[in-house]
Parts: structure tokens; C-alpha cells; sequence
């Protein structure tokens, strides 16, 4: 194993020794293993963003823009990147406890998609919104579910965090170039 390697290794035991002080707690668990099930699909993200459309202020276009920046952050996550990783999870929803349903995925571990999708989601959506901070923080809580229903590393959650981040830059991006395109 590389320096770097048990660096990484290291990081992840640290943070799942952290953790195993929520797993169990009924709260934490209702919360985590929620948002987990919540993030399958990214099923959470079209929710909050068909809301946000009701509003006066936005547009349907707007959730639907929304809905296809988080497809394509799907394809290139699951169908791309997780590819170049044969990275197995730390764990399985058949050890997890029986009490909560979790769909076992089949991908590499590395990176998560539930982190990479709630961060693309939460760039796109927040920008130029007041209430950005509280995408970012449910976005937060999506990722570190992952960590506690053991079907992610910490460190496939944190390149999951960077990816999202990355894509939601670059559709912000490329939405005001589009935009000025549009304006001449």
C-alpha cells in the first residue's frame, strides 16, 4: 500500500471510529438512513427543486433545468468516473440494521453519488439564492449518511463533495455564458 494510500485508509478508520458514536442513536438513525433513501435517485433534489418552482419568483424551466444537470451529473458519476475505481464499500444494507430499508448499490464505492449529486444540486440551486446555506446543509447531511449507513468511506463522500461541487461550477457556468449568448 502507497503512503498515500494508508493515509487515506487512516482518514476513513478515524472518521468511521467517530461515527460508530451516532450509529444506533434513534434520532441520528431516523435522520441519516432517511436522507440516504431520500438521496437514491437523487429523488431529494427533484423534490426541493419541483417546490421551488411553485414559488412565483421561479419558473418551471428552472426544475426542469434543474433535473437534467442532475441526470447528467448521474452519468458522468456512475457511468464515468466510478468506473475508473473498483473501490468496495465498507460495508452492506444486509449489515445494516434490519429495521431500515437501504438499496444496496452495485457501483464502486468511490465516489459517492449521493455526496456528488447533493452538491451539484445544492451549487446550481443556491446561486444567487438566499437560501443556499440551507442546500448546502442538507446536502451535508445527505453525504454523511452515507458514512453512517456504511455504504461509503469518508473519503469516497469527500471526492463525492469535490465532483459535486466541480459540476455544479461548471453548469453555473455554463448557464451565464448561455445566458449572455441568449441576451446578443
Amino acid at each position: 500500500m502507497t503512503a498515500f494510500a494508508q493515509r487515506v485508509q487512516d482518514l476513513d478508520d478515524h472518521v468511521e471510529d467517530w461515527w460508530d458514536r451516532w450509529r444506533g442513536q434513534l434520532i441520528a438513525d431516523r435522520i441519516f438512513y432517511g436522507a440516504s433513501n431520500l438521496g437514491d435517485f437523487s429523488l431529494i433534489w427533484h423534490l426541493v427543486s419541483a417546490v421551488r418552482a411553485l414559488h412565483p419568483r421561479h419558473q418551471a424551466v428552472e426544475a426542469v433545468r434543474v433535473s437534467i444537470i442532475i441526470g447528467l451529473e448521474s452519468l458522468v458519476v456512475n457511468q464515468g468516473i466510478k468506473r475508473l475505481f473498483g473501490r468496495t464499500r465498507p460495508g452492506s444494507a444486509a449489515q445494516n440494521s434490519s429495521q431500515h430499508q437501504l438499496r444496496q448499490p452495485v457501483t464502486s464505492s468511490f465516489p459517492s453519488g449521493h455526496a456528488s449529486a447533493a452538491f451539484t444540486a445544492a451549487t446550481v440551486m443556491g446561486r444567487q439564492s438566499p437560501l443556499a446555506p440551507l442546500y448546502f446543509a442538507l446536502a451535508a447531511v445527505v453525504a454523511g449518511s452515507r458514512i453512517h449507513v456504511r455504504l461509503h468511506h469518508a473519503s469516497d463522500v469527500a471526492g463525492g463533495v469535490a465532483v459535486g461541487l466541480g459540476l455544479g461550477w461548471a453548469a453555473n457556468r455554463f448557464s451565464a455564458l448561455s445566458g449572455q449568448r441568449h441576451k446578443t
